[in-house]
């Protein structure tokens, strides 16, 4: 197996599981978000020579599987519905979150949601954060500081009243 081979072995091995739960965090739906997970590594391998210097590749890997999901969403859009169904009840199955966290994280808008899942998540900092959604660092705080409050805002009251029973 050639370096290149390895390294991205050793980096999927490590990174999958994740860049799974950040995706899925993000779009609550973990069937979506495996499928967009791994198109994403997919790129990841065939531009590997370019995301190993990438300063933040899991970040990579994440936006690029969130872009697949727009991509995807924008070419579904399009398309006549064949039934109507409800998969909200499937979808947080087997993301290892919490549905309350879940139903918290879909009720913020689209860019904090990308915020929390690479700032708490990946655990990235500020600046590449920043870099990863092309936007000023004081946007991340601002977004982040945003998300949290209505996180919290959600998810004290059921806290509450269960210490409370």
């Amino acid at each position: 197996m050639s370096q290149d081979n390895a390294g991205f072995a050793e980096f999927f091995a490590a990174s999958w599981d994740p860049c799974l739960r950040a995706v899925a965090a993000c779009t609550g739906n973990m069937t979506l978000a495996e499928d967009q997970v791994a198109e994403a590594f997919a790129r990841a391998w065939v531009s590997w020579h370019k995301v190993s210097r990438h300063p933040a590749p899991r970040a990579w890997v994440v936006r690029t599987a969130l872009n697949a999901g727009a991509s995807w969403w924008r070419r579904r859009s399009k398309e006549t519905a064949l039934t109507s169904h409800d998969t909200a009840a499937a979808d947080s199955q087997g993301t290892g979150l919490d549905t309350a966290v879940l139903t918290a994280l879909r009720r913020l808008p689209a860019r904090q949601r990308e915020v929390i899942v690479l700032r708490v998540f990946l655990d990235l900092d500020t600046d590449t954060t920043a870099r990863q959604l092309g936007v000023a660092p004081g946007t991340v705080r601002a977004h982040l500081s945003r998300a949290m409050t209505a996180l919290r805002n959600q998810l004290a009251p059921a806290t509450t009243t269960e210490i409370e029973r």
